[in-house]
């Protein structure tokens, strides 16, 4: 019997979804299927680029049917921009393999700054390439200066004529071999400050475009390019002055998103893998999910896989509901770049520490899951730029709330315009939240959410009466232990609200909340030995120490959904 709080090809019927998004993701999962495995570990090993993949989605217009805002969609109304359906196809596609993924992912960051744009022509030109099953490029970092864009040595002298001359490269920028448009960000020779940026249109077919080498060893092509004399024209340019800055950032927003769908999918792939392959293997006369500490690694394993989808789930809700007066999205998305991929790093380790060797082997989509999942955390800055960035809402969200109406849960087939109209990237203390505690007290009833709510109540005394002072706030180490509090609450806060509508076993749930108790209690003793921590914030953080309440019988049955993913999905061959 499948789990239903997982992803399983074989009885995956996304039956939430209008009847053209059904079919769509139901012909990629077969598509994949009936390719089989090893030709899928196969191409990966060789480093093939996904041709095969590009072609089916050109011949099912996959990539035009769910990166289309409805206004460019000249009338199709299956064309939208839905972010519901673009994290089911992202789940997907990392489930089968992040090359994948990848070459969709960079597609969804090209088109963030065209359809931002004021230039109709420039977006119809988009739509069109879309269409043709062409890819896109976000050119954005540079060798130099990684993604500092305030300074970027990509060189826009005016050419006379209204136009420019494009000079200089950039780096790390996925696509870059075969993008029909890469959106480039650079600034006037002429221009001096934030009034000299200018994102433009580029072809990585044209001649001045030069594209120097593939940065990794891999079948994505995360590539150098460089712009010798480019013509820049005027129905080339996307944006100019702080709209340029602004799109750049919003972009984040809108495709960064999808680095935690990735984590799911390969998480689960490797779950399934690793599940069947402990519960066959005997040691010592019994089989290896005979010994304790297996079961709870499995167990861990499985309950952070769960937690990681009921975070995303919900905080799709958030993105879709987005406006200018409801920003919480702010929060939720640096959550799941940072926080749900650094927990697929945990669940693939707990899965490592079980299997073993059988982790390295070259017939397994494990070997590539445990190299794949490490790129996830790190693919959008670091998890320190985004625990940082956390950080900026932290007292708003646990000492201030404001009134909201529900967020509903958003599957509905509506057009996420807003994404694109977001506005001037700033004024991030100032978002609001409503309260957090009322998705807390909904399952109160369950002993581990009671004493994580402990902690998450303790954090709120520590904002209030010990928070880093004025010097401290100059300490990032001591800042980012802080941050992992913090999201450690945010990340349960959104669990709770999405536990409800997903049905989530209140077993599965409370077995999850005390690895949840355990990690803050960890993140406490770690903030506890800081350099600079005082001696009221050391006492505070022993005090915040919690020991998750034990039932075995608990644990017992969540167990029992775990052995049952053995033998439960295997790839066709």
């Amino acid at each position: 019997m499948a789990d239903p709080l997982l992803f399983d090809p074989r009885t995956y019927d996304p039956g939430h979804f209008d009847p053209g998004t059904r079919r769509l993701l139901r012909a990629t999962v077969d598509w994949f299927e009936q390719r089989g495995k090893r030709r899928l570990i196969e191409d990966y090993r060789t480093r093939a680029w996904p041709a095969d993949f590009l072609a089916f989605a050109a011949e099912e217009e996959l990539f035009a049917t769910f990166l289309t805002p409805a206004r460019e969609s000249n009338g199709r109304r299956d064309r939208r921009w839905d972010t519901a359906r673009i994290a089911a196809l992202s789940e997907i596609l990392g489930f089968y393999g992040l090359d994948y993924w990848y070459v969709w992912q960079v597609t969804v960051l090209g088109l963030g700054p065209v359809w931002q744009s004021g230039n109709a022509a420039a977006r119809a030109r988009a739509a069109e390439l879309l269409s043709r099953g062409e890819v896109f490029a976000f050119g954005l970092s540079e060798k130099a200066h990684g993604a500092d864009i305030y300074s970027t040595d990509m060189l826009l002298e005016p050419d006379g004529d209204g136009g420019f001359r494009a000079g200089g490269s950039k780096y790390y920028i996925g696509n870059g071999n075969a993008a029909g448009l890469v959106s480039v960000f650079g600034r006037r020779t002429d221009v001096e400050g934030p009034d000299g940026y200018v994102f433009f249109a580029a072809d990585s077919r044209h001649p001045a475009y030069h594209v120097v080498k593939n940065a990794v060893d891999s079948s994505k092509y995360v590539s150098e390019f460089r712009l010798e004399d480019y013509p820049v024209g005027p129905e080339d340019v996307l944006h100019t002055g702080r709209a340029a800055f602004d799109a750049a950032l919003n972009t984040v927003n809108i495709g960064k998103f999808n680095l935690c769908t990735a984590s799911i999918g390969i998480c689960e792939h490797a779950m399934y893998e690793a599940v069947t392959h402990a519960r066959n293997r005997i040691l010592y006369g019994r089989p290896v999910t005979a010994f304790p500490h297996v079961r709870r690694e499995l167990t861990d394993a499985y309950v952070r896989l769960v937690g990681m989808k009921l975070f995303s789930d919900r905080a799709v809700d958030y993105l879709r509901s987005a406006g200018p007066d409801d920003r919480r999205y702010l929060l939720f998305n640096p959550m799941t770049k940072m926080k749900v991929t650094t927990e697929g790093e945990k669940v693939v380790d707990l899965l490592w520490d079980v299997i073993a060797a059988k982790g390295f082997e070259k017939d397994t989509y494990f070997a590539q899951a445990a190299v794949e999942i490490r790129s996830l955390p790190k693919l959008e800055g670091t998890v320190h730029v985004n625990l940082a960035l956390i950080l900026k809402f932290m007292r708003n969200h646990l000492l201030d709330p404001v009134e909201y109406a529900p967020v509903p849960t958003r599957l509905d087939p509506a057009d996420d315009a807003f994404l694109f109209r977001q506005g001037p990237a700033r004024g991030l203390g100032s978002v609001r939240f409503h309260d957090w505690r009322p998705a807390f007290d909904a399952h109160a009833h369950l002993p581990n959410v009671g004493r994580f709510r402990e902690q998450a109540d303790a954090l709120c005394e520590f904002v209030a009466t010990a928070a880093p002072d004025e010097e401290q706030s100059r300490d990032l180490d001591l800042l980012l232990a802080v941050g992992h509090l913090f999201a450690l609450v945010v990340h349960g806060r959104l669990i709770l609200e999405q536990a409800g509508p997903a049905g989530v076993d209140g077993d599965v749930l409370d077995e999850l909340f005390a690895v949840l108790v355990r990690d803050f209690s960890a993140h406490a003793v770690e903030l506890h030995g800081k350099d600079s921590a005082t001696a009221p914030q050391q006492r505070w953080a022993l005090d915040a120490v919690r020991r998750p309440v034990v039932d075995g019988a608990r644990s017992a049955r969540v167990w029992e959904r775990v052995e049952a993913l053995s033998g439960a999905y295997e790839m066709t061959p």
